[in-house]
């Protein structure tokens, strides 16, 4: 039996398109419950875990926040966008079949440990208390410089090859966004690159493994605001 008031953190897989913030609006509603939030933004077009933190649990959110991340995903070589992932139209292409397997592993090699790292445009961060994405979601120029900030790459690892398209594993620290990652490592190899797939698949040692989908969790949530009413 969940106790929602009281606090629960809970392990969500989050779907394709669904924006973090969906997924707390909907178990939020679905279970009247007064305080949801999650410990640490995934893009819409990523999927994976996402841990939520209920009641007397959000208190806890920053612990959750600083733990260390693992992904999946494919990085796309030769095209850009906006985005920095598949979210918009290409606005630049160059041929990739002068690479090699081995040009991108040494290539890799160079965005390993501590490294500096700016922020895609479009993104969570706030300046001046309003978040950027919102700014370039409407089209709104840009006129504040991003930061770069220093982030920590454990482990970064092809897991294939197959051009345009190489497949990676990569645990990072918190702050890394591997928008960037894909746009850098791109920029290193000279013809630009964003990210086209990618998986949160573990938080700490919270595993994507053990997390509910979201209708099954959405179902549990008005299952126990039924009991608490005497519906059921």
């Amino acid at each position: 039996m969940f106790k929602f008031e009281e606090g629960e953190v809970l392990l969500v897989d989050k779907p394709l398109t669904w924006t973090s913030f969906d997924v707390v609006k909907k178990i939020k509603i679905a279970g009247k419950i007064s305080k949801v939030g999650h410990a640490g933004t995934l893009d819409p077009l990523a999927t994976g875990l996402l841990i939520l933190c209920t009641g007397k649990k959000t208190k806890e959110i920053d612990n959750y926040q600083a733990l260390t991340k693992e992904y999946t995903g494919k990085i796309l070589l030769g095209k850009t966008t906006p985005t920095l992932d598949l979210e918009m139209p290409f606005d630049s292409e160059k041929d990739t079949s002068h690479l090699t397997e081995s040009m991108v592993l040494s290539t890799v090699d160079a965005f390993k440990g501590k490294i500096s790292q700016i922020p895609p445009i479009f993104s969570a961060i706030k300046v001046d208390g309003k978040r950027l994405y919102k700014k370039a979601r409407k089209g709104k120029e840009i006129d504040v410089e991003i930061k770069p900030r220093e982030i920590e790459v454990y482990e970064f690892e092809i897991t294939e090859f197959s051009l345009p398209e190489i497949s990676f594993r990569i645990v990072c620290s918190k702050g890394t966004y591997i928008r960037s990652l894909a746009r850098d490592l791109g920029a290193k190899l000279g013809v630009g690159g964003c990210l086209s797939a990618l998986r949160r698949t573990k938080i700490g040692e919270f595993s994507v493994d053990n997390a509910w989908q979201l209708e099954e969790i959405v179902g549990r949530a008005k299952e126990e605001r039924e009991k608490e009413l005497g519906l059921s």
